[in-house]
């Protein structure tokens, strides 16, 4: 059988998207090739994970008409014409979304191969939207998106792929949590607060924190984690009192998201792509979307997961010091919310997302 996985940009889209082909792979022997963005995160990460990769050129749009528009119109198209070929010779076509996908995707019209779409936003993003029309399948991780998408498609909740090492962590806490204590230097008895932005960080929220660290120092009890992303550390480490009870470790990047999501009691992230592996990890959340994303989708992620019950949402706007201080000590000192927390959470997951996306992907291609 053979697969073109296409999308990326960030590595919200590329993860989800390298699960999925692992599990084609493992499940359906199936042959990947995976076409992205050649100045994307996936150029790296894709032959990293063992896939052949072909890049293309694309450009990111605009939702009115604009230069920017006509040039990623004009990208995609051409690129488009780049894969048809390779696109022609596969069973089915499996798009994440994002500009980098727009090519692949566009070929799977032209060549009439079937194409399953994987949305893992609330929103879809334009590209998804559009692709939508001629779709075999739209596979969505949230509830809200089904009335977003063209009337008529297939829309299956199937969850937004994760990684393996994060869906093991269930079964897998008690080890990795003690590999996480060595690796960042933290207590093993301490309720652990997680705070991380992304793969590139989110400045507002190592503000905050970096401002909310004097008002939780006195507590023996806790520790926090906190990921800035690239070139940021310092602004957090420079608010970190020594001789406070507090204990903090400050990292610019988490390459094992697993010890992390193992060490830590409580969340606090933004509400992107990152959502599906807190919930699989069965992790109470402090969710605060970042307000600048496309269509505002991560107000909308984090809402309905408000709703089913599985994380508290502070809205970037009203992000203080204070604020943050609150919600984390609300949680911390309540263990029955965090374990209704917990269960909701591990309720709304599909933590077997992948080989549900793989096992539709079959089901379309008809092989």
């Amino acid at each position: 059988m053979n697969v073109v996985v296409t999308g990326g940009g960030t590595a919200g889209h590329v993860f989800p998207a390298l699960a999925t082909a692992a599990a084609l792979r493992d499940a359906h022997r199936a042959s990947i090739v995976f076409v992205g963005a050649g100045d994307g995160q996936e150029a790296r990460l894709v032959p990293e994970a063992g896939f052949r990769f072909v890049p293309v050129r694309v450009s990111a749009a605009q939702a009115r008409y604009s230069f920017a528009t006509v040039r990623a119109v004009s990208l995609a198209v051409r690129g488009s014409a780049s894969v048809r070929s390779l696109v022609r010779g596969a069973d089915v076509v499996v798009s994440i979304g994002g500009f980098a996908s727009g090519p692949a995707a566009l070929a799977a019209k032209r060549t009439r191969r079937p194409l399953v779409l994987i949305e893992p936003n609330s929103v879809p993003g334009i590209v998804n939207r559009i692709a939508a029309r001629w779709a075999a399948a739209v596979a969505t991780t949230f509830d809200g998106t089904v009335s977003r998408l063209p009337a008529g498609v297939r829309v299956e909740r199937t969850g937004n792929p994760i990684r393996s090492e994060i869906a093991a962590v269930p079964d897998r806490r008690e080890r990795l949590r003690a590999e996480a204590v060595d690796a960042f230097g933290l207590a093993p008895d301490r309720t652990t607060v997680f705070v991380f932005g992304g793969s590139q960080g989110a400045l507002h929220l190592d503000q905050a924190i970096a401002q909310a660290l004097p008002a939780l120092a006195h507590r023996g009890d806790l520790q926090l984690l906190v990921s800035t992303g690239p070139g940021r550390e310092a602004e957090v480490a420079r608010a970190v009192d020594a001789a406070a009870a507090l204990r903090v470790a400050v990292v610019p990047f988490i390459d094992r998201m697993d010890r992390a999501f193992a060490l830590a009691d409580v969340v606090v992230s933004r509400a992107g792509g990152s959502v599906a592996e807190v919930t699989a990890c069965g992790l109470p959340s402090i969710l605060v979307p970042y307000p600048h994303a496309t269509e505002n989708h991560q107000e909308a992620n984090a809402r309905e997961l408000v709703a089913a019950g599985a994380a508290r949402m502070i809205l970037d706007r009203d992000l203080s010091s204070s604020a943050l201080v609150a919600a984390i000590l609300d949680l911390v000192d309540d263990p029955e919310a965090r374990s209704a927390m917990s269960a909701s959470a591990r309720e709304w997951a599909r933590p077997d997302a992948a080989v549900r996306i793989a096992d539709l992907c079959i089901e379309v291609a008809g092989v």
